[in-house]
């Protein structure tokens, strides 16, 4: 779609944004929708998708909203949403992979998977790959993947990606936020022209209900320090929001931002055989070919 200068800025092009019921990503979707892009909000529940979808409608002033259902802890899901976006939209711009969430307790998927790895990890990876061709066929576009800084002072072990022998609930989180960067990191190094960049973001301490679904200890932790130091979600939306939207940074691809600017990841993050070993290794749990990464339709 050809687009005039008066124009609102995204105007013609398509976001999808995984976790957009609630807290950030509901943000990110709404302020995507106010810039005249077409918002396709994804969402698990289909009665709170729907509202999301009705509100953002109410609060952008734009028509151009779709609700999505996916549950995104599933590989079969994600594939199934994958195949949906293809089909119905002929053009895709702007993939935000927000979608993600921390348990206190070890849990496995229906698919045999740890929650924490198969929706914080697996699921960008999938989607990533899944979309890539069109993403390519759309360019310019933008992918971009919100971490955390959790991921500071951890490292990957290999032998307990999914938390098999041992178990913190914290740990397993903030692992998997440094597994998110590496994978971004990994994607640019595989993927270098610019036509389609991959970012990774720190969004900030939000107060969402973010955590709240853990019984026990760390549930009343994260509510208590989400109520004394959490900021608003619109705050913290402002980064996906700036990575997605701003022309100025049409040619950045795989760095690290907090506070819409770049900033140093942690070290562990910037390890490019660890990188590679664990892209190898999330091709193997999605049965997608490593090499050559973005040569097709997967």
């Amino acid at each position: 779609m050809e687009t005039r200068s008066s124009d609102p800025p995204l105007a013609g092009r398509v976001c999808v944004v995984t976790g957009a019921t609630s807290g950030i990503g509901y943000v990110t979707a709404r302020e995507l929708a106010r810039a005249g892009a077409s918002v396709v909000a994804v969402g698990r529940d289909p009665q709170r998708t729907t509202d999301t979808v009705r509100q953002i409608v109410q609060e952008s002033g734009s028509p151009h909203v779709r609700g999505m259902l996916a549950d995104l802890f599933l590989q079969h899901d994600v594939r199934r949403l994958a195949s949906e976006l293809l089909r119905d939209f002929p053009r895709v711009h702007v993939l935000v992979n927000n979608a993600g969430a921390i348990f206190s307790r070890r849990s496995l998927t229906a698919e045999g998977m740890e929650r924490t790895w198969a929706l914080n990890v697996v699921t960008p990876f999938l989607l990533s790959r899944l979309l890539l061709p069109r993403l390519t066929a759309s360019a310019p576009a933008r992918v971009i993947n919100v971490s955390s800084a959790a991921h500071q002072g951890v490292h990957l072990d290999f032998e307990n990606l999914q938390g098999e022998r041992r178990y913190s609930g914290f740990t397993v989180y903030s692992r998997s936020k440094l597994a998110l960067v590496l994978l971004t990191y990994e994607f640019a190094r595989r993927n270098p022209a610019p036509e389609v960049t991959v970012n990774a973001l720190h969004p900030g301490f939000v107060a969402t209900r973010f955590g709240h679904n853990n019984p026990g200890g760390l549930g009343v932790l994260i509510r208590v320090l989400s109520f004394l130091f959490g900021m608003r979600p619109e705050r913290g939306a402002r980064t996906s929001v700036f990575l997605a939207a701003e022309p100025s940074i049409h040619d950045v691809t795989g760095k690290y931002f907090d506070h819409c600017r770049i900033v140093a990841s942690s070290p562990e993050s910037y390890d490019a055989t660890a990188g590679q070993r664990l892209w190898d290794v999330l091709a193997v749990q999605t049965g997608l070919p490593p090499d050559p990464p973005f040569s097709g339709a997967p």
